[in-house]
């Protein structure tokens, strides 16, 4: 069986959106016959891929596979770059290793590694992050922006914005931020962003963004010391989530996220960061390596530190710390 005329004819359906193709239609655009174009449909049923065959219309594409599949991914893109190239691994350590070396062998702006298992999944501070197979979206994407080193770390905050205004676009949900890099759902974790840097004296050769997903899992698929500080979508919606949806919707938000920052600044961006989140306002703990303080987050700079006014009056900026609720 010829597997890119079956990748082929899913993207097709995917793009009818919902219309019935007629097989005669489908042999004529892939030069095959209709008993082809039935073999292929028969075997992407067994994958998984619910296809509803209506007399004298034609087929339609009804449900797809729980798959993180590329090219079902790119038939749903609506990005100029991001996406564009992907890599899929069934398993691997951490997809940001795998991006590495990919930034490191000229992989173009825009890459994206997708996994639907990491072994050795890490988050900030070399943290471990649990990343339950076939549950979750585990994905590092590789940007190339013309922009000094110390523009960088904005890009944490940027993509937070995207991936929350994606989760309420596919599921209804009402995500926030928790700086600088965690996504909560009713105070529980649902996602960590890890952004990392490959400099050289001419400046940024590539930024790559790490997203860890919690997206299908149920208490049970976490490990007992994150049981009650975790949470996935489903938990929250009560309902499966369409993983491909996400990341495709992910992806568009990051492109015109990341392009308004680079074009304009941090401003508009600042605005929404600051809209979604569950720090600024509130009493907090920030424990950073040599110390600890505690008052009141009034606010993130233009290079995204976090502003905290201690009960002796004093601002202090804080670029990096882990952050507790205090009341």
């Amino acid at each position: 069986m010829n597997i890119t005329v079956t990748r082929k004819l899913v993207q097709r359906l995917i793009e009818a959106q919902g219309t019935a193709i007629s097989g005669q239609q489908l042999a004529d655009e892939f030069g095959i016959s209709r008993t082809a174009v039935w073999k292929h449909i028969k075997e992407l049923e067994e994958q998984g891929y619910r296809i509803e065959s209506v007399k004298k219309k034609g087929y339609i594409l009804s449900a797809l596979p729980d798959t993180l599949e590329p090219t079902d991914i790119q038939a749903l893109l609506k990005t100029g770059r991001l996406g564009q190239n992907m890599h899929f691994l069934e398993s691997c350590p951490s997809t940001q290793i795998a991006a590495h070396q990919l930034a490191q062998e000229d992989a173009p702006d825009g890459t994206v590694v997708l996994t639907e298992e990491q072994t050795a999944g890490r988050g900030r501070m070399a943290r471990r992050w649990h990343s339950a197979a076939n549950k979750g979206i585990w994905m590092s994407v590789i940007l190339r922006p013309d922009v000094p080193p110390q523009k960088a770390p904005q890009f944490t905050l940027v993509t937070a914005v995207a991936v929350v205004r994606a989760i309420e676009q596919v599921t209804g949900l009402k995500p926030e931020i928790k700086w600088p890099n965690d996504i909560l759902l009713n105070g529980k974790k649902c996602t960590g962003i890890l952004t990392e840097l490959q400099s050289d004296a001419d400046g940024i050769q590539a930024l790559i963004i790490g997203i860890g997903l919690n997206v299908n899992q149920l208490r049970e698929d976490f490990d007992p010391e994150v049981q009650d500080i975790a949470t996935s979508l489903k938990m929250e919606s009560g309902d499966d989530v369409d993983r491909k949806q996400l990341v495709s919707s992910i992806l568009y938000f990051l492109e015109q996220y990341s392009d308004l920052y680079i074009a304009e600044g941090f401003g508009m961006l600042k605005l929404m960061w600051e809209s979604y989140s569950s720090t600024i306002g509130r009493p907090v703990r920030a424990r950073m390596a040599k110390e600890t303080l505690e008052g009141m987050a009034e606010g993130i700079t233009e290079d995204g530190v976090l502003q905290l006014r201690t009960p002796d009056g004093k601002l202090h900026g804080i670029y990096s710390a882990d952050i507790e609720m205090t009341n």
